[in-house]
C-alpha cells in the first residue's frame, strides 16, 4: 500500500490526460464484490452443534434480485479491456514491433505474484492442519471456499492472453467483433438448452467474458457513444431472458441450483454485463468530477495499490471472524433474521479490519521490484510466456474448483471434463508462473 506521502506524490504527478474514472471503477467494482461476499456469507449451527457454511441468497431467495446490482464483476473485466488496450499499444510503440511477451509479463506481475503467495500460504496451512490431525469437515469447507475467488484470476489471465489478437479484430471490425462474440455466446446457449449438446456451455467462459472485455476496447477508442442505450437494451434483454427462458434470477452462483448464470456464464449474464457497463458509462460525468477531487483520487491510488491482495484474502478474513465467534461459543443468529441483520455491520467491520491486517502483511508482493519492471520493458520470449500463462490459467482455475481441502486424501473436482486435484493444480500454476518469469530477457539483451 502506498504511504500517504507516496500517494500524495503520485496524485500530484498524475497527468491531466489520465482517465481517473476508470481507476475509480476498478476499485469500486472489486470493493462491491468483496462487500457482497461478506454480506452473503451465512454460517449456522444445527441442533447437534454442527457448523455449516451457507449462502444468504439460498436462505432468503427474495434477495436474489440484489445481484443485479451487486454482481459487478463485468465492470472489472470491462475496465480490464480498456487498460489492456492502452498498455499493449504503448508497449508496441516503445518496442517498435510485437510486444506480446512483454505485455504478458507486465500485466501478470501484479496478478500472479500475490496469487502464488496466497496459494503457497493456504496450501501450506491446509497441509499442516491435516498432518497435525486438525482436518475435518469444517476445515475442508473453509479450505474449499477461500479458493473459489481464484476463478476470477483464471478468467483474467485468459483476457490478458487473448488481448493482442482480439485487439487486432477490434481495430479491424470495431463493434462487429463485439457482435460476433455476442452471437457466439447466444449460439452456445441455444446448443446447450435446445439441443442439449454436452460440454458446449463451457465455451461461454470465453465468449461471455471476452465480449464484456471487448467493450473496454470500444471505450478506449471513444466508441461507446450511447451508453444509456446499451444499458436499457442490456437490461431489457436480461429481464426477458430470465422471465421467458431457462435462466435463474440470481446473477451469482447458488448452491445446488440446476442452472447457473455464472458457471458456466449465460447469455443472460452477458446482457447483465451490458446493462452494467452502459450504466457506469452513463454516470461517467459525475464520476469523473468526483474522482477529480484530490482527496478522493489519493484514496483511489491507495486502494488500487492493494486491491488484488485484499480481494484474495477477504474470504479468509470473514471465515476467520466466524471462527473466532465459534471458538468463543457465540452462536451465529439465523440468517436473514432481525438479529442477523443487526450484527451484519459488526461482522463486516471485523472482516474489514482483519483484511487490512492481511493486506499489511502481504501488500509488498503486489508491487513488482524496479528490476522486474525494467525487465518487462525489454523484448522477452513469446512462446515461453504463452505457455506459462496457459499453465497458470488451468492451474488457478483447477484450484478454484477443488480448493485446498483433502490435500492428503486426493480430493478431486471436475474442471470442464477433466478431473483435477489440489496438488496437481498447485504444481501447474507454479510451473506456469515460473515459465512467465523465465520468459524475461537476460540482463543486457535488448532483443
Amino acid at each position: 500500500m502506498p504511504s500517504k506521502t507516496r500517494a500524495h506524490d503520485l496524485a500530484a504527478a498524475t497527468p491531466s490526460t489520465r482517465d481517473r474514472y476508470v481507476d475509480l471503477l476498478r476499485v469500486a467494482s472489486l470493493a462491491t464484490v468483496v462487500l457482497g461476499h461478506w454480506l452473503m456469507s451465512a454460517v449456522t449451527t444445527d441442533a447437534h452443534g454442527r457448523t455449516k457454511v451457507g449462502n444468504l441468497l439460498a436462505v432468503e431467495p427474495s434477495l436474489q434480485a440484489v445481484t443485479w446490482v451487486l454482481q459487478v464483476m463485468p465492470v472489472f473485466f470491462f475496465v480490464g479491456g480498456f487498460s489492456h488496450a492502452l498498455s499493449y499499444r504503448s508497449l508496441t510503440r516503445r518496442s517498435q514491433g510485437p510486444a506480446y511477451a512483454a505485455f504478458l509479463r507486465a500485466r501478470l506481475q501484479r496478478l500472479l505474484r500475490p496469487t502464488m503467495v496466497f496459494i503457497a500460504v493456504w496450501g501450506t496451512g491446509a497441509l499442516a492442519a491435516q498432518l497435525l490431525g486438525g482436518g475435518g469437515a469444517l476445515t475442508d469447507t473453509a479450505a474449499r471456499l477461500v479458493a473459489q475467488p481464484l476463478w476470477f484470476i483464471g478468467i483474467y489471465l485468459a483476457m490478458v492472453a487473448f488481448t493482442p489478437p482480439l485487439l487486432r479484430l477490434h481495430e479491424r471490425y470495431g463493434w462487429g467483433a463485439f457482435a460476433a462474440l455476442v452471437a457466439a455466446a447466444v449460439a452456445v446457449d441455444v446448443l446447450r438448452f435446445a439441443a442439449d449438446v454436452p460440454f458446449v456451455a463451457f465455451l461461454n467462459f470465453a465468449f461471455v467474458w471476452l465480449a464484456v472485455h471487448q467493450l473496454g476496447f470500444l471505450r478506449a477508442d471513444g466508441r461507446l457513444r450511447l451508453p444509456a442505450l446499451l444499458a436499457l437494451g442490456g437490461l431489457a434483454a436480461a429481464v426477458a431472458l430470465v422471465a421467458l427462458g431457462p435462466y435463474p434470477l440470481s446473477m451469482v452462483g447458488m448452491p445446488g441450483e440446476k442452472i447457473s448464470n455464472m458457471s458456466p456464464p449465460t447469455a443472460a449474464l452477458l446482457c447483465h454485463g451490458m446493462w452494467l457497463v452502459g450504466a457506469v458509462e452513463t454516470l461517467r460525468g459525475p464520476g469523473a468530477r468526483l474522482v477529480a477531487r484530490q482527496r478522493v483520487w489519493r484514496a483511489v491510488i491507495v486502494a488500487n495499490g492493494v486491491a488484488m491482495t485484499a480481494f484474495l484474502w477477504h474470504l479468509t478474513a470473514m471465515l476467520g471472524v466466524y471462527g473466532v465467534l465459534l471458538a468463543l461459543d457465540v452462536p451465529p443468529p439465523a440468517p436473514a433474521g432481525a438479529a442477523w441483520w443487526a450484527q451484519a455491520p459488526l461482522r463486516i467491520a471485523a472482516a474489514a479490519a482483519v483484511t487490512a491486517v492481511l493486506v499489511a502483511v502481504f501488500r509488498r508482493v503486489e508491487r513488482p521490484s524496479a528490476a522486474v519492471a525494467a525487465a518487462t520493458a525489454r523484448r522477452a520470449s513469446g512462446p515461453l510466456a504463452a505457455l506459462g500463462v496457459t499453465l497458470a490459467l488451468f492451474g488457478v482455475l483447477g484450484l478454484s474448483t477443488v480448493g485446498f481441502g483433502g490435500l492428503l486424501q486426493g480430493h478431486t473436482a471436475v474442471l470442464v471434463a477433466v478431473r483435477v486435484t489440489a496438488p496437481a493444480a498447485v504444481l501447474t500454476a507454479a510451473a506456469g508462473w515460473l515459465l512467465v518469469e523465465a520468459a524475461a530477457p537476460r540482463r543486457g539483451r535488448a532483443g
